[in-house]
């Protein structure tokens, strides 16, 4: 039996049998469970090369598919192999802070099924950033190269600040420096709606001078991993151009396009869309690529950029890329359906592609403006 992917045959998918479980539990206290099972090895087994036509180099990385697994999920780098393992191309680890902090009081995390949506307020919990490089170099020392191989995938890793820090641009610096040895990129996340004024980093002003400090140790040091910065879908006309202009203008290799929005959107539950925080899943999906369609415009298709929110097909994959990502995230739609989606989204998106004539996935990327 141990032979047999099961996660192939829907109607087997462990997940499925297991959802009704995870679903009677606290949300917060599912995903820990999850973490701990894919911790024991139980996780599903999928390929993650992909399709000849998936396979895509971006900021210089080689991707054996678009698809990956946004920061949130794995916050600590518990499970970084294990995840990789569902398919997925990259795995974004993180938010992390250079002190631990426990986030913000509990429930914090709520999920709406019908609709197919999240809240969160966590607040950035996560065990700072030294636990967090033990795991890098230990996962490091698992999978490095040998004969001409290469690791198992791409890991970027999502840098926050502190909740209570006084010197917000140190503690970005602090983690790139950190960080940059055991990072394949690294994100600067300055668009949760959960630590307060956070967002404010997106201001024109407030981003240039984190920007500066953040590129010139990337350029001190010997590691030099692309830099990524994720932005909130919520930004107006007016504050998508200020953040274009400033990406272009520093050594930014590319968007994550985009965090959770504080708008409620959609057929909520009454009670779900009162919780305070970042809503994420389906919903959020047709804001989520309208902000990326136009930052396509505004950065000239010069910097690369992550297509996230809302993502839970291929048909979701491809319209992002056609909208001008050249990568894609997910997170909330593996609350739903499983791991089992990710191999279906990356076959959805190859036969899309085929379909359509493209040989790459870079031949479509920004076709749909």
């Amino acid at each position: 039996m141990s032979s047999i992917n099961l996660w192939r045959f829907p109607a087997l998918d462990p997940y499925w049998l297991l959802r009704p479980l995870l679903f009677q539990l606290d949300p917060e206290k599912a995903h820990t469970l999850a973490l701990t099972l894919l911790e024991k090895g139980l996780g599903p087994k999928a390929k993650n090369d992909g399709e000849a036509i998936l396979h895509t180099t971006v900021c210089g990385l080689k991707f054996p598919n678009p698809l990956g697994l946004a920061a949130g999920f794995d916050k600590n780098a518990r499970a970084i192999s294990d995840v990789l393992d569902f398919g997925f191309g990259f795995v974004e680890i993180g938010s992390i802070t250079p002190l631990p902090q426990p986030g913000n009081p509990q429930p914090r995390l709520f999920r709406a099924v019908e609709p197919q949506a999240v809240i969160n307020r966590l607040g950035f919990n996560n065990e700072g950033m030294d636990a967090c490089l033990q795991r890098l170099k230990a996962w490091h020392d698992e999978t490095q190269p040998q004969e001409g191989g290469s690791k198992r995938g791409i890991v970027g890793i999502n840098l926050g600040k502190n909740r209570d820090s006084e010197h917000v641009t140190a503690d970005y610096v602090i983690g790139f420096k950190k960080i940059a040895p055991y990072a394949d990129y690294i994100t600067i996340n300055i668009s949760s709606p959960n630590t307060p004024e956070l967002r404010e980093l997106q201001g024109r002003e407030q981003l240039t001078e984190l920007l500066r400090e953040v590129t010139a140790a990337r350029a001190a040091g010997t590691h030099k991993p692309p830099l990524f910065v994720k932005i909130a879908p919520d930004l107006t006309e007016e504050q998508q151009e200020d953040v274009a202009a400033v990406a272009l203008a520093a050594d930014v290799q590319g968007l994550i396009i985009g965090n959770t929005t504080i708008a409620r959107l959609g057929n909520l539950p009454p009670e779900f869309a009162r919780e305070q925080g970042g809503l994420s899943g389906k919903p959020l999906f047709y804001l989520s690529t309208r902000v990326l369609a136009q930052m396509y415009k505004l950065t000239q298709g010069k910097i690369a950029l992550i297509g996230s929110g809302g993502v839970s097909s291929g048909a979701d994959a491809y319209a992002k890329i056609r909208a001008g990502a050249s990568l894609v995230q997910l997170y909330s739609a593996l609350i739903f359906n499983g791991p089992g989606l990710v191999p279906v989204i990356t076959r959805e998106l190859a036969a899309l592609l085929e379909r359509d004539g493209f040989k790459s996935v870079s031949e479509a990327v920004g076709v749909g403006q």
